[in-house]
């Protein structure tokens, strides 16, 4: 199954410096994201090392994985312990992090079925678009969603709870012990969303939907969704990374 994609990142309205990181792999393999905290340098630096650390590792053990969790594992714990040796050298960044997502396909060669895993930390989020139907496939880890799925909280209070920041996980912390990983089938048409929460705490899902349902062209409606947040206020630095499982080049419509 042949897959398009296309990335974008940009600063915002109001940041001073995009702390974001994206990459996505030539071979259409795997594809990451990265929200970077921590001061200015911080941020910036704990981004750039969880992605250039994930990719390298990804790349270096694709053929050699027993398995996608294990890779998948590999790759967030390396960059996890790069984040926490650069705190160690460079003592004046020991409170960075970053968030990361990682979008990985993975073929069977002996049944010939493919499927993807989706693997997180903090509260850049992935989505699958599947005919009109928008599904968050990661759940953040914050201390509103545990809030929300207690029932504490309403989606609308939590949009403007002062807290909604406050990360319950993400890499550069010795504490990090697991990565949420999951699997889902793929099936042609499939459209997938990596973002960092410069993207969703401007837009509602209903608004994203529209977007990524609308726009066939996946480099049309990944500036779309990024002028869109900016729109909305740009508050944050705003990265999106789209995939689509469809059959004609992204420009096309």
């Amino acid at each position: 199954m042949k897959r398009y994609s296309v990335g974008l990142t940009d600063q915002g309205l109001i940041r001073s410096v995009n702390q974001d990181s994206y990459y996505i792999d030539p071979k259409g393999r795997f594809f990451i994201v990265a929200d970077g905290m921590g001061g200015h340098a911080g941020g910036q630096e704990a981004s750039q090392i969880a992605t250039s650390v994930m990719q390298a590792y990804l790349s270096d053990h694709w053929e050699s994985a027993s398995s996608p969790i294990e890779l998948l594992e590999g790759a967030f714990f390396k960059a996890n312990q790069a984040i926490l040796d650069d705190q160690r050298t460079h003592p004046e960044r020991s409170d960075m992090g970053t968030t990361a997502v990682v979008l990985i396909f993975w073929e069977d060669q002996a049944d010939n079925s493919s499927l993807s895993w989706v693997a997180h930390v903090g509260d850049s989020r992935i989505y699958r678009l599947r005919g009109s139907k928008l599904e968050q496939v990661t759940e953040d880890h914050t201390w509103i969603a545990r809030a929300m799925k207690a029932g504490h909280l309403s989606v609308e209070q939590a949009r403007s709870h002062p807290w909604r920041h406050v990360l319950s996980q993400c890499l550069g912390r010795q504490d990090l012990q697991e990565v949420e990983i999951r699997s889902l089938e793929v099936n042609p048409g499939d459209r997938w969303l990596l973002c960092t929460d410069g993207l969703t705490e401007e837009l509602s899902d209903s608004m994203i939907l529209s977007h990524l349902k609308s726009i066939r062209a996946c480099d049309q409606a990944a500036k779309n969704l990024v002028n869109a947040a900016k729109d909305k206020g740009g508050r944050d630095n705003i990265t999106v990374v789209i995939v689509a499982s469809e059959t004609r080049p992204t420009g096309e419509d």
